[in-house]
């Protein structure tokens, strides 16, 4: 068996033209949607993500701050530049990028974000409301992950979905918005006793964990759909997702691609919250929100 390759670059082609459409008319209104992205770290593999959104805004025609605090940054610093852009008017969407440096967390930080322009899901309030099923923006990644699936016409209805890795960013989140298409979900982690026992059985597998290789062939029963959201760096400057791509490639029915897989359409749906913040701050009504939040 040689498995159906899930590619994201052609949904992410579309709604990065249709973000572009929306962006260019509350231009037009003399709103132009802006996103500010905050970074405190050197890490590479974060700075090459920043740099991709940056350009990926820059040809939706959405303005796009890169606010670099430097990898000492306190987390005082980062707070306080969170709060001050959640009052600027100008600002639709807010990104705190990680890693964060040593001290500062993510679940502590998150909050200073203003829920409407929580653009990438991290505000607890954010997380709440999507796990009640009430509008929010969910994680780019997390949404990607369902996103991708719709496009391959994969009926999550009835299914069994394995999501490997339980992080605020993609497992959980991924979770609940699985549970909304009446998938049938668990949730494995590091504790998880036999892998390969749970995840064999499942209609889908959801790697999101992190770990290069980690999903294998006998992770995976024969004709799943398995979808990869890992993005590990390699030396040669390359990207391997979580899944062991070869292995698997002869035993599953249809597998997402790294790179080309989750990665563009989670940069394409960031760029679509911001555009509906946009809308949602400037009341536009000529200018519809899409999708969730």
């Amino acid at each position: 068996m040689s498995a159906r390759v899930l590619s994201g670059k052609e949904l992410a082609a579309s709604i990065r033209a249709e973000a572009a459409e929306r962006a260019a008319a509350l231009a037009a209104d003399g709103r132009p949607p802006k996103l500010a992205v905050v970074v405190a770290t050197a890490d590479e593999s974060s700075a090459w993500y920043v740099r991709s959104i940056a350009r990926a805004a820059e040809k939706a025609g959405i303005a796009c701050d890169i606010v670099d605090l430097g990898a000492e940054a306190a987390p005082g610093l980062i707070r306080d530049t969170l709060t001050a852009l959640s009052a600027d008017d100008e600002v639709h969407g807010i990104i705190l990028q990680t890693p964060l440096p040593q001290g500062a967390k993510l679940e502590d930080l998150a909050g200073a974000i203003a829920f409407e322009k929580d653009v990438d899901g991290a505000n607890p309030l954010s997380l709440g409301r999507l796990a009640a099923g009430l509008p929010a923006f969910a994680p780019a990644t997390a949404e990607a992950v369902v996103a991708i699936l719709d496009h391959h016409e994969v009926d999550l209805t009835g299914l069994h979905v394995a999501v490997v890795g339980r992080s605020t960013v993609v497992g959980k989140p991924a979770a609940h918005l699985l549970l909304d298409r009446n998938a049938t979900v668990t949730v494995c982690h590091s504790r998880t006793r036999e892998l390969p026992a749970v995840t064999s059985v499942a209609d889908v597998v959801v790697a999101a964990v992190g770990r290069a290789g980690l999903i294998t062939a006998e992770h995976v029963r024969a004709g799943a759909v398995v979808v990869d959201v890992g993005t590990n760096p390699t030396e040669d400057g390359g990207l391997v997702g979580d899944v062991d791509a070869v292995a698997v490639a002869d035993k599953a029915g249809a597998l997402t691609p790294v790179p080309g897989g989750v990665g563009p359409v989670t940069t394409a749906l960031l760029l679509r919250h911001t555009v509906n913040a946009a809308v949602n701050a400037t009341g536009n009504a000529s200018v519809q929100a899409t999708g969730r939040g």
